[in-house]
């Protein structure tokens, strides 16, 4: 690296394809209070933030692969003290497939209107005083003239980074959707679901997956909270989900391994700690029996065809929440002709279950797709008086 984009007035580093840090310039060194060789080798992730390094693996890594380049996308470095250090980051792909990355640090809008504050001040001050401070009271007002121009600057930089963030959250909404599985109509089952985000982004995922012609997996997460950071934590449980549950793998080992990667992606930092609840059903429609497990989500609500109905309740506790912990499925059988209703508390919370009882037991000869139309329509009408915004989703199946 030459001597003048080694002490350049931004950060700079080279990755390798892999992620890891091959090169890296004084200025960034300094920025993150770490030696040369401390870094070299390391992988990128190494010093980011939790966030930044569920951001860098969702969009960075897939944008640089198919764009080529990144530009002005917002992620906060952890320097050698464990401060936070935000940056805006841009990025090309060069033709010796290595990743040339630029680092911004974003300034504070606070201090520059402290500052400002101070300068004016002291031009006040300065008005005020006698002749001999008009000298004082020029130098406080070009001062203060600087300062503005570094806030301009700065309100225009957040104005990029808002508009930015607004696409970027509108890609990231598109990708969790599309994530979501389609409803199902066997000749053993039929399932269909409903799925509505407070904001941008949402905490809720599901998904159900035939393993072989007649078992399926069905599970429904509500990771707590909702926004980005719970977002970001759902897609990284989907893509282990869906291999384990495809993969036919018994649902003790499915909430075990999903409470193990929760674990691995905090590393006992409780201060960025997120847990979720989950229900997962393995239905076997050969046997007619379903195995489940409920990690501290709302009970799912099981009618039989003759309109008798039944909770599975929580088994255990929310993944995520205690280390080693042992989740045990139970058992139950049905008949041709059950019906099952799975949902988030952000479908409770304005409902209630007996609500849902009510129109599950009132619409029991009710095809599938019209009981999730009433549903809906029972949700938005009781929205007009229920204030609290969260995430909806519930699923619905009909055992034949």
């Amino acid at each position: 690296m030459d001597e003048q984009l080694n002490h350049a007035p931004c950060g700079f580093l080279t990755l390798s394809k892999d992620g890891a840090v091959e090169s890296i310039n004084e200025t960034l060194l300094r920025m993150l209070h770490y030696e040369r060789d401390e870094l070299a080798g390391k992988q990128i992730s190494s010093i980011l933030t939790v966030p930044s390094k569920l951001f860098y693996q969702l969009y960075f890594v897939p944008l640089i692969k198919v764009q080529e380049k990144i530009e002005e996308m917002y992620l906060s470095f952890e320097d050698s003290n464990g401060d936070e250090v935000p940056v805006i980051l841009n990025a090309r792909k060069t033709k010796q497939a290595q990743i040339d990355c630029i680092v911004f640090p974003i300034r504070k809008r606070n201090q520059y209107e402290n500052e400002l504050l101070a300068a004016k001040k002291e031009a006040e001050a300065a008005l005020l005083a006698k002749h001999e401070a008009n000298k004082q009271l020029e130098s406080a007002l070009k001062e203060l003239k600087v300062k503005q121009l570094e806030l301009m600057e700065v309100n225009q930089q957040n104005q990029r980074f808002k508009i930015e963030t607004k696409k970027e959250l509108e890609l990231a909404r598109k990708i969790q959707e599309t994530s979501l599985t389609d409803p199902i109509d066997l000749t053993d089952i039929q399932v269909e679901s409903y799925y509505r985000a407070s904001s941008e982004l949402s905490g809720d995922i599901y998904g159900f997956y035939p393993i072989d012609q007649h078992r399926y997996g069905i599970i429904l997460l509500d990771v707590m909270g909702h926004g980005i950071s719970s977002a970001l934590i759902t897609m990284s449980l989907h893509s282990l989900f869906q291999r384990l549950i495809s993969s036919g793998v018994q649902p003790e080992i499915v909430m075990q391994e999903l409470d193990k990667h929760l674990h691995s992606l905090f590393q006992n930092k409780e201060e960025t700690r997120h847990y979720c609840t989950a229900i997962y059903l393995l239905i076997d429609s050969r046997q007619q029996k379903i195995d489940y497990i409920n990690a501290g989500h709302p009970p799912a609500i099981w009618q039989d065809k003759n309109g008798q109905q039944s909770e599975l309740k929580a088994t255990g506790v929310p993944i995520g929440m205690f280390e080693d912990i042992v989740y045990k499925a139970k058992t139950i059988t049905y008949t041709r002709g059950d019906r099952l209703l799975l949902f988030t508390d952000g479908v409770t919370d304005p409902l209630g279950s007996n609500v849902l009882q009510a129109l599950l037991r009132e619409n029991q000869s009710l095809p599938l797709a019209k009981l999730k139309h009433k549903i809906i329509q029972s949700l938005e009408h009781q929205e007009k008086f229920y204030h609290k915004s969260d995430d909806k989703c519930f699923i619905l199946v009909d055992l034949k």
